[in-house]
């Protein structure tokens, strides 16, 4: 495996795997999450808002497909980091719900899970997460650019 390839065996680790990567970012940001059902996207997601001083609860948001949360007052120069799940929907949608108006802003941090479904909206920038099941505990999590 290389330094960019993690293999977790809980949903302890793999928050703490996000929590990690949040100490990293400063705004602009596009993190996409693409994998397996099941395979820790939404759970990393609730490690890297916690990591970005985001109060929970954290919830996939399926049916709202946007959630925006506003991190703590002084602990970033950050305005929102909003919270994309593009499972049900197009870019055509995304589109129609402002992604321009948010996507790579200096004040901005988007997470996007599902973020294959809407590639061709992404910038070359985008920092590309891979989730994949080794086995039935394990999950391979790879970092890099698409």
């Amino acid at each position: 495996m290389n330094k960019n390839t993690f293999v977790t065996i809980s949903s302890i680790q793999t928050k703490k795997l996000g929590s990690l990567l949040a100490k990293e970012l400063r705004g602009s940001e596009i993190v996409c999450l693409s994998g397996d059902l099941g395979a820790g996207k939404t759970t990393f997601t609730q490690g890297l808002l916690k990591g970005l001083g985001v109060k929970g609860p954290y919830t996939s948001p399926t049916f709202n497909i946007i959630k925006v949360y506003n991190p703590k007052a002084g602990s970033y120069k950050l305005k929102a980091i909003y919270h994309i799940d593009a499972y049900r929907i197009n870019s055509k949608d995304i589109l129609d719900l402002g992604f321009k108006d948010f996507a790579g802003k200096p004040t901005f941090i988007v997470i996007i899970e599902w973020a294959e479904r809407i590639k061709k909206l992404i910038p070359t920038t985008a920092l590309w997460i891979k989730f994949e099941w080794i086995n039935d505990k394990e999950r391979k999590i790879t970092l890099g650019k698409k």
